[in-house]
């Protein structure tokens, strides 16, 4: 029997996480405020003036700059700012519309980017759109014991942060997950049509508690699955509330 174990929202892409105890979800759309912002590098084509989703390529990554997967964030959604934590910076408070707050952003975390890639240079947003890796609105959904399973071949204790995703189950058999793109899940009030596996990048190998490298996560995903593949992203195709404890099936 699976349960709903944790829900992980990511305000700003790649720069931080937040566990939350419940959330309303709504079809057709992405985790509230999941991805509400991604920061935009130096190099990125991205149209300012009629802002659309982008590729990840356009914005600053854990895949490229590790330390950033160290962030830890808190969210006030009546007032949108946003707390940033990471073990080798000073906590900021600030808002992300706020061009002067985002300038002040653009400070504290350029030492946490390599100085031979391209810098952070802009906060980028598209009004009702998170910036998810998938050009659909996607929710992330991942198995606890696929993890665990991993972390037991790789003789490693990888914690879940790693993965940053949204909803994680427990319950399941381990990897069952490959096998749900193009059924339905339900968890809670809210049904999920799951579209297809996450093809996973290096941020996975940095430490989310300081986003220094030491674990080789691609290499064990190839060798011990044949892929790099972890988690499955899903469209919500009926919303309600979900939180922790709640059940969870396949339902086709």
């Amino acid at each position: 029997m699976m349960r709903l174990a944790a829900i992980w929202r990511h305000p700003i892409k790649s720069h931080g996480r937040e566990s939350l105890a419940s959330v309303t979800l709504r079809a057709g759309e992405t985790l509230p405020w999941d991805r509400r912002w991604a920061v935009a590098h130096e190099a990125a084509r991205i149209d300012r003036d009629s802002p659309s989703w982008a590729n990840w390529v356009n914005f600053s990554r854990g895949a490229k700059a590790p330390l950033l997967m160290g962030i830890n964030a808190a969210l006030d959604e009546a007032t949108a700012t946003i707390t940033l934590t990471h073990v080798d910076r000073p906590a900021l408070t600030f808002r992300p519309d706020d061009p002067a707050d985002a300038a002040r952003f653009l400070d504290w975390v350029l030492p946490l980017c390599p100085a031979d890639r391209a810098q952070p240079a802009e906060i980028y947003a598209v009004p009702g759109r998170g910036m998810t890796d998938t050009d659909y609105p996607s929710v992330s959904i991942l198995n606890l014991a696929s993890n665990a399973d991993l972390s037991a071949r790789m003789g490693v204790d990888l914690s879940p942060l790693r993965w940053r995703g949204n909803l994680w189950l427990e319950g399941a058999a381990a990897w069952s997950e490959a096998h749900w793109p193009g059924q339905r899940l339900r968890i809670g009030a809210a049904e999920f049509e799951v579209v297809e596996p996450i093809v996973r990048c290096l941020a996975t190998s940095a430490n989310p508690s300081n986003g220094v490298i030491d674990a080789d996560t691609l290499g064990a995903l190839r060798r011990e699955t044949g892929a790099q593949i972890f988690g499955v992203y899903a469209r919500v195709i009926t919303g309600g509330q979900i939180e922790g404890g709640d059940m969870a099936e396949i339902l086709e």
